[in-house]
């Protein structure tokens, strides 16, 4: 069967964020690398091939964490799996957005396509077809200790496979074989092994964090935008983004801002040089390249992270066909990806307090030499000025959230699995804080959209003056009190599915 022209391949090593956006969220199609599958299948040849030699392997004829010292008999290991996915499947709290679900799946895939699982192509097989059928698994969001893997989350998500747990099918919430049933699809009976290989690994923290991450690099590019727009209002000094001081620093991500800053800005009339009058600006503006840009280079590693631990394989045992070896450690740890999630954590957080900081600017006429809260009729009418409160309140949330989660751990497994990553917790944090910071640049791009007018349209940067079109397109200019509370969530939104990072790029950005 040929692939769709538009199917992303499921190849481990060439796995990148921009695939599984493309699966995760925009919902493509998936193909098998066959080669991969190749590799799948001899690594489940070299693991039967151990059991027909009477190996003690564990989790496969062993019990699991502290239970590891209990043997099976043969006629055990079967439903040994089974039971796993059963006994695991105890996650709790509001289930995973579908594009996280979707892509736990895609990244399980190419962690087992490693060859290193043991696992059969024909579980592989399924697993794709629910991704391409649109079959969702139901998995409760809390519940991981990220290490041994996302144990409950993948537990619930590898239910369906063999026709239990709960799926979402064409917007129906159905029991897992319905679910399949109506995909045209039929469960698997799991051999040895198959359950462990499904449940652990580090995909839910990953999946979430990935996604998470992408939307971090959008908050940063209408972050950049939303500051040049607010330079435009208050008159800032572009001294403070000349190349020769980003030189003298030479943060690569630094320059990279104050270059975009200053082609945002270029054929503006109300930025300026240094002038004895204002010799610079405030820390909000001046500190926008040192700032945004620390900001960014943590991305970048972060970025790397994850690109590495998507396509890892992180189950455990693991199988070596070509050494004759199947080995037990620990990939399934969730600590690189834990780490890496709350400095993702700090690094939008640091955009939306900085954003805040410049929307207080431009609504105190104290500092902004501009309408009070930017209403000509303060003191009768309260402006923009409660857009501020909500731009505080979020980056306070965001303060609580950025505590890091991967400090913490608590033993488990009757104290075997004595160390933990807390992962999961993570990256479900880093989207909120994610989500949160998208808000706060939102209510920067609203107020600095109105303080410009106070301005004058005709002053601005061909590149800003779209930025203000783009945002007018969704909120309308102040003209008495209203609620802006729908307004603020359109123009979030539009930052966190990338249409305003593509409208910028049309602008020239």
């Amino acid at each position: 069967m040929e692939p769709a022209h538009d199917a992303v391949i499921l190849r481990p090593g060439a796995f990148t964020v921009d695939d599984l956006v493309a699966v995760a969220v925009h919902g493509r199609p998936v193909v098998v690398d066959p080669a991969a599958m190749e590799r799948a299948r001899r690594s489940r040849e070299a693991l039967e091939a151990a059991l027909a030699r009477g190996g003690v392997i564990y989790g496969v004829n062993t019990g699991f964490g502290k239970l590891s010292s209990v043997i099976l008999p043969g006629d055990q290991t079967d439903a040994l799996q089974r039971d796993l996915l059963r006994s695991h499947a105890c996650g709790v709290g509001e289930p995973f957005p579908e594009e996280v679900v979707r892509g736990m799946m895609a990244l399980r895939i190419v962690s087992l396509l490693r060859g290193h699982s043991g696992i059969r192509p024909e579980v592989i097989r399924l697993l794709a077809g629910l991704l391409n059928a649109g079959v969702h698994p139901v998995v409760p969001q809390q519940g991981s200790l990220g290490a041994s893997g996302d144990l409950a989350p993948l537990a619930h998500l590898a239910l369906v496979l063999i026709g239990e747990g709960e799926a979402v099918h064409r917007g129906e919430r159905l029991p897992g074989r319905e679910a399949l049933a109506r995909a045209g699809l039929a469960p698997v009976e799991l051999r040895a092994k198959e359950g462990l290989a499904l449940i652990n690994g580090t995909q839910a923290m990953t999946a979430a964090g990935a996604l998470a991450w992408w939307r971090a690099c959008l908050v940063a590019d209408a972050a950049d935008a939303a500051a040049a727009l607010t330079m435009e209002a208050l008159g800032g000094v572009i001294d403070a983004f000349r190349e020769e001081i980003q030189a003298v620093r030479p943060y690569p991500e630094q320059a990279e801002v104050a270059r975009r800053i200053r082609r945002y800005l270029e054929g503006s009339r109300h930025v300026r040089p240094s002038t004895p009058e204002k010799v610079q600006d405030a820390y909000a503006l001046r500190c926008v390249p040192q700032v945004h840009g620390a900001s960014r280079r943590a991305l970048v590693h972060i970025g790397e992270t994850l690109e590495i631990e998507m396509n890892a394989a992180t189950d455990n045992p693991l199988v070596f066909p070509d050494e004759g070896a199947i080995l037990s450690g620990g990939n399934f740890h969730g600590q690189p990806v834990a780490l890496a999630l709350d400095y993702l954590k700090i690094a939008a957080a640091e955009l939306a307090n900085i954003s805040e900081r410049r929307t207080e600017r431009l609504v105190n006429p104290q500092l902004s030499g501009l309408p009070a809260f930017l209403t000509p009729t303060a003191g009768r009418s309260s402006g923009l000025m409660i857009l501020q409160y909500v731009a505080a309140a979020l980056v306070s949330e965001n303060k609580v959230l950025a505590h890091p989660a991967s400090v913490d751990s608590i033993p488990s497994s009757a104290n075997q699995e004595d160390h933990v990553s807390m992962g999961t917790i993570a990256a479900r944090q880093a989207r909120a804080v994610v989500e949160n910071a998208a808000r706060a640049v939102a209510i920067e791009l609203i107020c600095a959209a109105q303080a410009v007018e106070y301005k004058g349209l005709e002053g601005l940067a061909p590149f800003t003056r779209a930025v203000h079109a783009w945002v007018r397109g969704l909120v309308p200019p102040y003209a008495g009190d209203r609620p802006y509370a729908a307004g603020i969530e359109a123009v979030a939104a539009r930052i966190l599915d990338g249409s305003f990072n593509r409208a910028a790029a049309a602008f020239g950005g």
